[in-house]
């Protein structure tokens, strides 16, 4: 694959030769304005994450948990559009050179097009996309024009998954897998748990995709025990909740995002 899905390929094998696991984080588009959330994920890079998901605020965010869903309402309120999360895709990838995704669920990408989202993500220097709630058997079209475009295609896998889901799912996935570490929605928690170690196993026994772990990682000691164990740790709602814990003070969201990025990137680096 090229482009720059090739791109999301380097990056994360340039972690694990430095011995660390990739830092990937969140944030919505258009949160807490489109001009802000632009700025929000150039200051989260710029603080010490690897990699970007850029959220495409939705109005039934079912996998979301209350503080994302508070961001998405902000955003949609806004008037945020399909446009705006291209947008952002592009200025944060032009302005860092890192790879960006979009973290969509699949109702706006079915009613946009698959081939024209595909298209114009590619056009705005994505890397590809992640589908929380696209099954597999129902991908095709989808797969068909990321993989035109070359862009990745990242399936989420959960402790729930069998083993034989997990192959299948694995199977058709491209650029890394998003383990969910825990069942239920997404959120910071007083502790990851051992769950999403050993879903780390189980999808590692499946594939040779990199296995990167969200839902529930806020502070850099839980980044460095998922990272003892994953090869990238993906975090969210903290970055989200440091920006509405400062509404009214964009400068300071910005500070706090970046404050956190880097206390993160020290805890992937320490590894529990």
């Amino acid at each position: 694959m090229t482009g720059q899905a090739e791109l999301l390929g380097r990056v994360l094998a340039r972690a694990k030769d430095e011995d660390r696991a990739a830092l990937v984080g969140y944030l919505p588009a258009g949160f807490p304005t489109v001009d802000g959330s632009i700025a929000a994920c150039t200051a989260l890079l710029a603080g010490g994450c690897d990699i970007v998901e850029v959220g495409l605020p939705h109005s039934d965010p079912v996998l979301d948990g209350p503080v994302i869903q508070t961001a998405d309402d902000i955003a949609l309120r806004g008037g945020v559009r399909i446009a705006d999360v291209m947008r952002t895709v592009r200025e944060t990838h032009a302005a860092t050179g890192a790879p960006v995704l979009c973290m969509t669920y699949w109702n706006p990408v079915d009613r946009y097009g698959p081939e024209r989202f595909a298209a114009e993500l590619a056009a705005a220097g994505g890397a590809g996309c992640i589908l929380p709630d696209l099954p597999v058997e129902e991908s095709e079209a989808w797969r068909k024009a990321a993989e035109q475009h070359s862009l990745a295609t990242v399936f989420v896998v959960a402790p729930s998954s069998r083993d034989e889901r997990l192959a299948k799912i694995t199977a058709a996935g491209s650029g890394f897998v998003y383990a969910a570490s825990l069942m239920g929605v997404t959120g910071t928690r007083a502790s990851v748990g051992r769950e999403a170690e050993e879903l780390v196993r189980r999808t590692r026994a499946t594939t040779d995709l990199p296995v990167c772990v969200g839902l529930g990682v806020s502070n850099a000691d839980q980044a460095a025990e998922v990272a003892s164990f994953a090869d990238g740790v993906i975090v969210g709602s903290a970055f989200v909740k440091r920006l509405l814990d400062h509404s009214g003070d964009p400068a300071g969201g910005l500070a706090a995002v970046r404050e956190l990025a880097g206390e993160l990137a020290e805890g992937v680096r320490r590894r529990g």
